[in-house]
């Protein structure tokens, strides 16, 4: 760690702030676990994903509590929420927000007054983001990118913390508009809602057939969480960490020299630059999420799996083999590991990885 980051770590303000995160985030998990029962991953990937500032693409089959998810947290990190069901008729200025002509009464003046769309909320829903046409799908661009909005050549700033958390269903691709490819690589993380365990669903049909309503009390703010997202990028990260998650990005590249046999027989195009910053970024809020002030091996290998699996396009081949993304991933991070191993067994790094090679410190 360099002494200009301790300096920055060790302030009172910043002591405080971590105790004060560190405080909370039981909190903030036990009021979502209020209204949702299980999902723990998917919940800490979310946080991982707001205390950086990213935006996230959920997929999951219907009715396993995407929109209830995000909500609630919205609800329980203290920001404001706002949701926006995309369908085939949806126009961009539903989403932005648009200029409207106003009457001054007493002098009979008209002017041009913006209405701010629901983009303009801490937190954005939008709900089966696959199913609007592209020309409002890309109204998501600029503010997911920029924190703006432009409405007849006018610029609008989006206050922050700003993310946007969008929804869709893997079934019933009829009618839908799958995203650009400029548009996923501007979400940090791909998560993926699996069904729940037999106890869980369980303890789900328990909870929502009675006459019980569970409320949801905020723990944090606005104002906090930026500066949880300032504390979270002033963590330090080895050299050889960082490396780590880069030589995952390039070996995903069938066209790059670190590709792997089966990266360059099943893979059309890998990871771009994005992903490694991802990566790091993602690592750094997930050693914090977890207590710790430095960024471990573990800590990539653990936001592998969502930074990068709809960064990868698979080929035919992939497909008739019957291997999706994550399987590719998995090997990557085999690969990698065990390179990393070797070079660490020559002297040229220190050993991180235990003599099981298991990405843990």
């Amino acid at each position: 760690m360099s002494s200009e980051t301790e300096s920055q770590l060790d302030t009172d303000e910043a002591r405080e702030l971590i105790q004060t995160f560190q405080k909370s985030l039981d909190s903030i998990r036990g009021e979502v676990r209020k209204v949702i029962i299980g999902q723990e991953e998917v919940v800490d990937h979310l946080l991982v994903t707001l205390l950086v500032g990213g935006h996230c693409l959920i997929t999951g089959m219907p009715g396993t509590a995407k929109t209830l998810l995000v909500r609630t947290l919205a609800v329980a990190l203290g920001l404001s929420y706002k949701r926006i069901q995309f369908t085939p008729d949806l126009m961009p200025t539903d989403v932005t927000g648009t200029d409207i002509i106003e009457e001054d009464s007493s002098t009979g003046r008209r002017t041009w007054t913006f209405v701010p769309g629901p983009l303009f909320a801490n937190v954005l829903l939008a709900d089966e983001v696959n199913r609007t046409p592209p020309k409002t799908q890309s109204a998501l661009l600029e503010a997911m990118q920029e924190l703006t909005v432009t409405v007849r050549g006018n610029l609008h700033r989006i206050s922050p913390p700003f993310f946007v958390l969008a929804t869709q269903n893997p079934i019933e691709l009829e009618g839908t508009y799958p995203l650009p490819e400029a548009q996923l690589d501007r979400f940090m993380f791909h998560v993926q809602v699996d069904y729940p365990g037999r106890d869980e669903e369980l303890a789900i049909i328990k909870q929502t057939t009675d006459d019980r309503e569970e409320k949801v009390e905020a723990v944090l703010g606005a104002e906090r969480i930026c500066q949880i997202g300032e504390l979270v990028r002033q963590l330090p990260i080895a050299d050889h960490v960082a490396s780590y998650g880069l030589d995952l990005v390039r070996s995903s590249r069938p066209d790059r020299e670190e590709a792997t046999d089966l990266v360059r027989e099943y893979v059309s195009w890998g990871a771009g630059p994005r992903a490694g910053q991802y990566l790091v970024l993602g690592a750094k809020a997930h050693a914090l999420l977890d207590g710790r002030f430095a960024v471990e091996y573990a800590d990539i290998d653990a936001v592998a799996h969502p930074v990068m699996r709809h960064r990868l396009r698979l080929n035919f081949q992939a497909e008739a083999a019957g291997l999706v993304a994550n399987d590719v991933i998995d090997h990557l991070l085999e690969q990698v590991r065990n390179r990393e191993s070797s070079e660490q067994t020559d002297g040229r790094l220190p050993n991180v990885f235990g003599s099981e090679g298991t990405g843990q410190s």
